[in-house]
């Protein structure tokens, strides 16, 4: 019983010394492809190590560097952020955001970059690339911060000049609205006009002789009138002959 337990024991062991072998040699030949810039195949190789120890620390980071090296940078960046850094060393783990912040900055990311290459040097206060790569994604961020002030600027300079001829349609639109009202009373008139004039009556020329007699008569009448008026004495003193 104890010959078939340990026959059990070796046999696992044999099994996992196997695996190990084969992840180390597949790992080796992606790295000599990666060496040929060969990515493409670098990748086939470090993932098919994977499938061997998912776990592998050295085929995951070389996984993503492939990755960058193909410019899938949302790929590489997945890859080294989901590398578990509890049991590296401080130089792997400052590897590690390095080539992170290189992932995100390709992603105009400048941010998160910049935040990468912080965690970088934390780890790693020494290193000369992860303290320039930091300097470059501050600048990128500032350029972008520029440019997202100018263009809200920009929109809102557009924004006044679309209120502006908003504010003018409106004007134009009252005036419009008062020219049609006035012309509407214009016509409103002429059409009572119109009206009135068609509404009265009609006159004969017999009757309009009739009646331009009658008011030159009344003039005569009035004119009489008036001149009776001045031959008369004014009220008062009289003139006396002596």
């Amino acid at each position: 019983m104890r010959k078939d337990i340990v026959l059990i024991i070796l046999l696992a062991g044999l099994t996992v010394n196997t695996f190990a072998q084969s992840e180390h040699k597949l790992i080796r030949r992606g790295n000599r492809a990666y060496s040929k810039n060969d990515y493409l195949e670098s990748e086939v190789q470090y993932r098919e190590a994977l499938e061997r120890n998912k776990h592998s620390f050295k085929a995951n980071f070389n996984l993503g560097d492939a990755l960058y090296k193909q410019n899938k940078f949302s790929d590489s960046d997945s890859i080294f952020n989901g590398i578990n850094t509890s049991a590296l060393s401080d130089a792997d783990k400052s590897m590690i955001y390095y080539n992170r912040g290189n992932s995100l900055f390709k992603q105009n990311k400048f941010k998160e970059s910049a935040d990468a290459y912080k965690m970088a040097l934390r780890y790693n206060p020494n290193d000369i690339d992860a303290k320039y790569n930091l300097s470059e994604a501050l600048r990128m961020m500032q350029n972008q911060q520029n440019q997202n002030n100018n263009q809200q600027q920009n929109n809102n300079t557009d924004s006044k000049d679309n209120k502006d001829q908003k504010d003018d349609k409106k004007q134009d639109k009252k005036e419009d609205k008062k020219d049609n009202n006035n012309n509407k009373q214009d016509n409103q008139q002429n059409n009572q006009n119109k009206n009135n004039q068609q509404q009265q009556p009609k006159i004969s020329k017999e009757d309009a002789e009739r009646m331009l007699q009658a008011l030159q008569q009344r003039e005569k009448d009035i004119q009489d009138k008036l001149n009776k008026k001045q031959a008369k004495p004014v009220s008062g003193a009289s003139i006396k002959n002596w």
